[in-house]
């Protein structure tokens, strides 16, 4: 089986040599170039045709979101954004996840954390080698939603679960999500710096009300409620009303916060008063949970194949029979508002 062919792009040279040095000690992998700024990164592109590229956002003369542009436009291609754990990092992140980046992952802080930051980019590189790559290039950010009134709820909450690929995936269906919407968790895989920003970008973006969930709150209608990143799981609880709870423990399916930890408290406390949907991801997180949401009553959607970047989670999901219906992207927020618009 060919080698997956990558080219690091980052303008410290330190850098270069550790990402380098941990693909290159993969079997699976051959790092075919490395570069110090995005114009010697054009020309190797043209010649050395890698199959992906890590690309470090903050750089002189042009900076990765500029040069990301430029890509996705003229020749798309699987991108691994390498981004400082800062909120300017993070917010600039999510905006080269939406041009169409296949995931990110942080610069290690300090030598402790070296090693689990370059793990996880190998890893990710893996993962950007199989996925489905598509372009917003040029595109620009969602105008203010419309604001709907004819949404009529039905008393249920909805709970969403993803990963690669769910930073469009989820703006997607959050911009059809109007103020009236109901209640709706959502655990995606990101860096536990990433997530306030992230529900500040969905919070622009929907008519809803998205924040970062807390431990205790009240789940509302017209509000969206994302998991913090890193530390914690999120569950939904009956206490006085249903409501958010933060969980320590340790990683669940692989992930912290885990889809599956979600998606089982939700059959717990709401039964078959939810909608569960599980979109593009890598892996199996939020199968056995979403399973667990249909056994107990509630409607479950999985996105389809051909709209997902990677078609992981859902295909766990509908092989293991947790998944009623598949439907694309394109239809996804009108599914979920329809199942949770009339009583059943």
């Amino acid at each position: 089986m060919p080698k997956i062919r990558v080219l690091v792009v980052d303008d410290s040279a330190t850098m270069r040599s550790l990402i380098t040095a941990a693909l290159n000690r993969d079997p699976e992998i051959e790092v075919v170039g490395g570069a110090g700024d995005p114009f010697e990164a054009r020309g190797m592109i043209k010649a050395l045709n890698p199959d992906v590229v890590t690309l470090d956002i903050e750089m002189p003369n042009m900076n990765g979101i500029e040069f990301l542009e430029k890509i996705m436009r003229l020749r798309p291609m699987p991108v691994v954004m390498v981004s400082t754990l800062t909120q300017a990092g993070a917010e600039m992140t999510l905006r080269a996840l939406e041009l169409g980046a296949v995931d990110c992952v942080g610069k290690p802080a300090d030598a402790t954390g070296t090693q689990e930051a370059l793990a996880e980019i190998v890893a990710k590189v893996k993962i950007a080698a199989r996925a489905a790559v598509r372009t917003n290039a040029g595109a620009t950010p969602a105008a203010a939603p419309v604001r709907r009134k004819d949404f009529m709820p039905s008393g249920d909450i909805v709970a969403i679960g993803s990963s690669t690929g769910g930073v469009e995936a989820l703006l997607s269906i959050l911009q059809l999500f109007p103020e009236t919407c109901p209640p709706t968790v959502i655990t995606q895989h990101m860096p536990a710096t990433f997530t306030a920003s992230f529900a500040a970008r969905l919070d622009r973006a929907s008519g809803a009300k998205v924040q970062e969930a807390t431990d205790g709150a009240l789940l509302e209608p017209g509000k969206v409620y994302v998991a913090p990143g890193g530390a914690t799981h999120l569950e939904v609880v009956r206490s006085a009303g249903l409501r958010c709870r933060l969980v320590q423990g340790d990683p669940v399916s692989g992930h912290r916060p885990s889809v599956d930890v979600l998606f089982n408290s939700v059959a717990q406390a709401v039964g078959d008063k939810a909608v569960g949907a599980i979109l593009t991801g890598m892996g199996r997180d939020g199968a056995q949970g979403l399973l667990a949401m249909r056994k107990a009553g509630a409607k479950t959607l999985g996105q389809d194949e051909a709209s997902c970047v990677v078609y992981g989670m859902p295909r766990s999901a509908f092989e293991l029979g947790a998944v009623e219906k598949q439907v694309s992207l394109s239809h996804m927020g009108q599914s979920i508002l329809d199942l949770a618009s009339a009583r059943r």
